[in-house]
């Protein structure tokens, strides 16, 4: 067994405590490793593991890794953030974007999108804070973006995503972004999915609704940058 696998079997019986607790499958609950800064052989073993979702922060580092892992059943996720001049690789590469903050990033990606492909899995990053160096839209100003969003012919809004101001209650931030998605959703714009929590937090994530975590060092250790 190797270290990252270690790691894994680890998380994967903490995410299953944790769905238990909150009388939720454990299946409800999506794993994503944050792989950035991480070679492609470390990718593979956490695959050969049983993880299928992986993310990525950079598109130029993912880029290569993708293509070297393209035999692989590996579902990538994009969790950086989004720059205009990076959605066309992004749309043609990617199976979800965590972190769409504004309707024009949006177009772009559905403008981009291959008809070819599956539509664009994306999440509308909330910046729940309003912290100044954080992307993410005004949480005020969400519905009406998902609702444009929504309307969008080559993207599948599936939910909301956020990265919380340091707390140290992150519940309260959790239970804010679901309640979020239900205010949505009463206004006409069907929502499944939050992606909240990471290795620090993700078990009080799952409590609130998560369906997505996001694990980078609990898994594959701490980066070196």
């Amino acid at each position: 067994m190797t270290e990252i696998t270690d790691h894994l079997a680890q998380i994967f019986e903490r995410v299953a405590r944790a769905a238990e607790r909150a009388r939720r499958a454990p299946n409800s609950v999506t794993i994503v490793a944050v792989a950035k800064q991480q070679p492609a052989a470390a990718i593979a073993d956490a695959q050969r593991g049983g993880l299928a979702h992986f993310g990525e922060s950079y598109v130029q580092e993912a880029l290569p890794k993708i293509a070297a892992l393209s035999t692989l059943p590996i579902t990538w996720h994009f969790v950086g953030k989004m720059q205009t001049n990076k959605t066309r690789q992004i749309a043609e590469t990617f199976d979800w974007v965590h972190t769409v903050d504004r309707l024009k990033v949006a177009e772009r990606l559905s403008e981009q999108r291959s008809p070819f492909a599956a539509p664009l899995n994306v999440l509308i990053q909330v910046n729940q804070g309003s912290e100044p160096q954080k992307s993410g839209a005004r949480p005020e100003d969400v519905a009406e973006l998902a609702g444009a969003i929504a309307a969008l012919p080559r993207l599948n809004l599936r939910g909301l995503m956020t990265l919380p101001p340091q707390s140290q209650t992150p519940a309260h931030w959790f239970a804010q972004l679901a309640g979020l998605r239900a205010e949505i959703e009463s206004r006409g714009t069907a929502l499944d999915s939050l992606s909240m929590g990471m290795s620090a937090d993700f078990e009080e994530a799952i409590a609130a609704g998560a369906t997505h975590v996001r694990i980078g060092t609990a898994l594959f250790g701490n980066r070196s940058a």
